[in-house]
């Protein structure tokens, strides 16, 4: 980990915004995603991802048209994914939807690719669950070919063949950055290593530290597998405000009945004020000022010899002042602060 490259990314599930006390409309929370991108190029922020739902009150279903917007609204800021479905993705597709998007951001693309954790798309698609893992190897497997190779000879059971394929525009030499989202799977973790893929830590809840874990064995894997060391992120969800009490008043009114829903929808407890303040101090919800936030993200890139670390901003309805104001504190003065603890640590 090199403390001054060490990246601080945004990530936006496309979580309808408020504004005025009233709720944007989808069409309304898109243009204010691309004008969220300019923002976050301005404040310094590194990489700015969009992620894949299809559900209500989340408008990320098109990404990469989203992200070829904010292509043309920008300059320098990484623009990708924080996650893309490969899974009920067909993966010639993804490659020219992301090779024509690196060729028009003049090299700035990059995909995080998982296989799932709300599963929506596979009734939507045709797929069914049964075949998670199939779907997923066998798809990366493809993608991973049309970036590696020129022109491509292959057959599987998820898809038709291919003869020869060459796929224009082609992406850069090497292909874009593409990283491996896991959510706790060991045996995702060996996938990334194993196709040398950087990977991407999903931590929502629970202390970070549990997924050290994890990163020692991504490490051990990779070097089994013959291929070089990779980067390591982590995704977690948060807010920056000017004061701990105001990020800590703000995040509770607008995540509690997001994850009370989820609790009724998928069957486990509803959040109290009391694990809130825990997930806060000791788990995986980065809320607070940026001298707060700054502290937690760099005792997390310790633990997990991370080299990125990418804040999920939105949260349904939360008004776009507060969004903003994320976006300004973390490029402006948590990121910088990061890396001067990062280097502190490094020197001391």
């Amino acid at each position: 980990m090199n403390p001054q490259g060490f990246e601080i990314g945004l990530n936006s599930f496309g979580d309808t915004a408020s504004s005025g006390g009233r709720d944007l409309s989808g069409a309304e929370t898109l243009r204010l995603l691309v004008d969220e991108a300019r923002r976050a190029e301005d404040a310094g922020i590194d990489v700015f991802s969009v992620g894949e739902h299809y559900r209500p009150g989340h408008n990320d279903s098109a990404t990469p048209v989203l992200l070829a917007a904010m292509a043309t609204a920008t300059e320098r800021i990484g623009l990708g994914t924080s996650v893309t479905v490969l899974s009920t993705n067909d993966p010639v597709r993804l490659y020219h939807e992301f090779s024509t998007l690196d060729a028009v951001s003049n090299g700035r693309a990059q995909l995080v690719l998982g296989r799932a954790s709300a599963t929506e798309s596979f009734p939507l698609f045709g797929y069914d669950l049964a075949d998670y893992e199939e779907l997923f190897e066998e798809k990366l497997d493809l993608f991973m070919r049309l970036q590696r190779e020129e022109a491509v000879t292959w057959s599987g059971t998820t898809r038709a063949p291919l003869r020869d394929h060459v796929a224009q525009p082609r992406m850069r030499p090497g292909g874009i950055p593409t990283w491996i989202g896991v959510g706790g799977s060991p045996q995702s973790v060996i996938r990334a290593a194993n196709y040398g893929l950087p990977l991407m830590l999903a931590i929502i809840g629970g202390n970070p530290q549990r997924f050290a874990g994890h990163v020692d064995l991504y490490h051990r894997a990779l070097a089994q597998a013959g291929n070089a060391p990779q980067p390591v992120g982590m995704h977690s969800l948060g807010l920056v405000a000017d004061t701990d009490e105001e990020a800590r008043e703000t995040w509770w009114r607008f995540w509690e009945p997001v994850v009370t829903d989820l609790a009724n929808e998928r069957g486990f407890y509803a959040p109290t004020r009391a694990r809130y303040e825990h997930e806060i101090a000791e788990g995986a919800l980065f809320v607070g000022s940026p001298e707060t936030v700054a502290q937690k993200i760099a005792r997390s890139a310790r633990d997990l010899q991370l080299d990125r670390f990418d804040l999920k901003y939105d949260i349904m309805h939360l008004p776009r002042e507060a969004r903003a104001r994320t976006i300004e504190l973390l490029g402006r003065e948590v990121a910088p602060r990061v890396r001067e603890l990062l280097s502190l640590e490094r020197a001391a």
